[in-house]
């Protein structure tokens, strides 16, 4: 799968806005695909994933990709405005 980072880094003015909000819904679903591959006690018991730092995966994945989403609805909102100045 591909990132959306890398999607977008990729992508140009050839891009259409919908077809970066496919991606993104398209990632938004693969992120919720997989998050669904764990039980609860996977995503919410403390200590069962050493590399998330005391957390809990549940919170891991809530932060990251709300963050992500964060960065990428900027980068929407971006292209729009650059589309209506070409």
């Amino acid at each position: 799968m591909e990132s959306l980072n890398e999607y977008f880094s990729e992508c140009g003015e050839c891009d259409t806005y919908p077809i970066l909000q496919y991606h993104f819904e398209a990632f938004h679903e693969n992120v919720m695909n997989l998050a669904e591959t764990f039980s609860n006690d996977e995503l919410f018991e403390k200590n069962v994933y050493k590399w998330v730092g005391g957390s809990t995966l549940g919170s891991y994945f809530i932060s990251v990709a709300s963050s992500h989403y964060d960065w990428a609805i900027k980068k929407l909102k971006a292209h729009i405005k650059n589309c209506k100045n070409i």
